[in-house]
């Protein structure tokens, strides 16, 4: 579970290092974000030649969360960290970068983001 200003790792080669959770769009007075759901971000820390800069307003998906997901068979499902990957824009599901880091959660592929999940190198 992610709230207003919690602070994500960006799983993709991006160029963002560190990004701010700032909003979910279309979604009211939501906020809370679990793993598979879009967010609006803000680069916080950026490398110097990336596709993104430091400041910038971005669309991303919740890939890892550190708060435990319970899934439908009873199981539960938990991450060292937070992560997100950048998208390209808030209609289309696909990354703004060509890999993606570390393992995903099975729900981002079962919400449509099948490019990100042939991307990842595991899937739990």
């Amino acid at each position: 579970m992610l709230q207003l200003r919690s602070m994500l790792n960006v799983a993709d080669n991006s160029g963002a290092k560190k990004v701010s959770m700032i909003g979910m769009p279309g979604r009211g007075n939501k906020k809370i974000a679990r793993v598979g759901e879009v967010i609006n971000v803000s680069v916080i820390e950026a490398i110097p030649y990336g596709q993104v800069k430091k400041g910038e307003k971005l669309s991303a998906v919740v890939v890892r969360t550190h708060k435990e997901h319970k899934r439908k068979d009873g199981s539960y499902i938990r991450f060292d960290d937070n992560a997100c990957v950048i998208l390209l824009e808030k209609a289309v599901k696909d990354p703004k970068g060509s890999r993606i880091f570390g393992p995903i959660a099975k729900e981002v592929k079962d919400r449509g983001f099948n490019k990100i999940a042939s991307l990842a190198e595991e899937i739990y």
